[in-house]
């Protein structure tokens, strides 16, 4: 074994990942080929896990595209050269970033992923959520929107696919490799010493017992919980719809997202942009009105039969009650223009 990619190994093999069991096997493979000491030039990487994408954001108008590509996992570091993809905490940062950009009115995250490792993907989710309501944010599966990825998903005020997309595989899987039998054929024998109960569970140096078995099932289902939960509140909708209508951990095509209530629309990516283009300049004036404390209107400025017509401003009362002050025409006037942008 090369000793740099153990790290690597403990990721994969005795952790959960919210990811599709196809793209698992493809990462298993080429892990444990590098870990084996085969060299793989780039073209053959590419050629296993995809080829790699650039995950620098863009801006159309005052929309920004945000890229999310590839497997997820909070910290890529030696997961980027066995398969590049999207680390979460640099999702976050670059999602963060554009949320506070005054020249930014709405988000498109541009989603093409299989999903990834669990860790970090609550978390990344709870920061898009805190933001949830500042700025438009739709998601788009382009093409695929799987499991983490999903997950992710749901964070966004809106989720789109495209019409030859796939969403969905909502589950938490782990892998054991035991690995007793080909050590022993070696001439290999593995000793563990360790303190604590369950240090050395799931261990692949020896079968995997009913007790280590029932641990990590465990594990899984609460990674599980944690998964449903988030997609649920996201979208609106019980965790037991989650559970049992939404895929059931398979992905999902376009047309059935869509009925089953998993996306939104069914669009291309340019249409999606186009779309929050009108979002975020609404978004933008309801958010330059609403944070003006102190306006002094003309009695004309709004005085339209447009403005009145959606708003009409009551006349004052000529005798307030003694212990209340009248409200002033001018603040008047601002409720009935903050209410047209409603």
């Amino acid at each position: 074994m090369v000793s740099k990619y153990e790290n690597v190994l403990n990721l994969v093999f005795a952790e959960p990942w919210a990811i599709t069991p196809e793209y698992m096997a493809i990462i298993r493979g080429v892990v444990l080929r590098r870990a084996s000491g085969v060299q793989m030039a780039q073209d053959e990487i590419d050629a296993a896990v995809g080829p790699r994408r650039s995950a620098q954001p863009a801006r159309s108008g005052s929309v920004a595209v945000l890229p999310l590509y590839g497997p997820m996992a909070q910290r890529m570091n030696l997961m980027s050269e066995v398969s590049g993809g999207t680390s979460t905490q640099q999702f976050g940062a670059m999602f963060t970033q554009a949320m506070a950009d005054p020249n930014v009115g709405s988000i498109v995250i541009d989603l093409d992923s299989p999903g990834g490792s669990v860790f970090g993907i609550q978390e990344l989710w709870d920061t898009m959520m805190s933001h949830r309501g500042r700025k438009p944010v739709t998601a788009v599966a382009n093409s695929m929107a799987a499991s983490a990825a999903y997950w992710i998903a749901t964070a966004a005020d809106s989720i789109s696919v495209t019409p030859g997309g796939a969403v969905g595989s909502i589950g938490v899987i782990m892998e054991h490799t035991d690995i007793s039998a080909a050590l022993e054929t070696a001439g290999v024998k593995t000793t563990l010493i360790s303190a604590g109960k369950r240090k050395a569970m799931g261990n692949q140096f020896e079968p995997l017992s009913e007790e280590s078995l029932g641990e990590l099932q465990a594990k899984v289902d609460a990674y599980y919980a944690m998964f449903t939960n988030a997609v649920a509140k996201g979208r609106g909708v019980p965790s037991a719809t989650v559970r049992n209508g939404y895929g059931e951990g398979d992905v999902v095509l376009a047309q059935e997202a869509k009925r089953l209530g998993m996306v939104d629309r069914i669009e291309t990516l340019d249409q999606a942009i186009g779309r929050m283009m009108g979002q975020g300049q609404r978004a933008g004036a309801r958010a330059e009105l609403v944070a003006t404390d102190t306006v002094t209107l003309q009695t004309g400025d709004l005085m339209d039969e447009e403005m009145l017509a959606i708003s009409p401003v009551p006349e004052p009362d000529p005798s307030p009650e003694p212990d209340r002050e009248p409200v002033p025409a001018n603040a008047q006037l601002l409720t009935a223009r903050r209410r047209a942008f409603d």
